[in-house]
C-alpha cells in the first residue's frame, strides 16, 4: 500500500510539473495575457469536442476544472499551453456569482 502511495505522489508532482511546463512563472503570465482566453475558448473547442459533449464553463467551480484540465491533458495529448489556455478560458468564463454547478 505504501508503494502505491507513493506512486500517487510521484504521478502528482509529475503532472504538475507537466502542466506548468517546469516554469512556474508561466501560468502567472497566462493569467496577465489576454488572448489566453480567446486561445483557451477555440483549444476548447477543438479538443474536447472530439471526443465528448462540452460542458458549459459554469457548471463546475474553478477548483474543480483544474484537476479535470490536468487529467484531459494526459489523455488529449494537449501542450502545457493548450492546457493553460484552456483552463484559463474554463476560470475566466466560471462567474462564480452565477455559478449553479454541481460541485458547490
Amino acid at each position: 500500500m505504501k508503494l502505491m502511495n507513493r506512486n500517487l505522489i510521484s504521478n502528482a508532482a509529475l503532472m504538475a510539473a507537466l502542466f506548468f511546463g517546469g516554469a512556474g512563472s508561466a501560468a502567472a503570465q497566462d493569467a496577465d495575457d489576454p488572448m489566453a482566453f480567446v486561445r483557451g475558448a477555440q483549444s476548447w473547442a477543438d479538443n474536447c469536442a472530439r471526443c465528448h459533449n462540452m460542458r458549459d464553463p459554469a457548471e463546475f467551480r474553478d477548483d474543480f476544472w483544474e484537476p479535470s484540465v490536468l487529467h484531459m491533458r494526459l489523455r488529449a495529448g494537449l501542450t502545457g499551453q493548450e492546457t493553460r489556455d484552456i483552463l484559463t478560458f474554463l476560470q475566466k468564463a466560471n462567474d462564480p456569482a452565477d455559478n449553479k454547478g454541481e460541485n458547490k
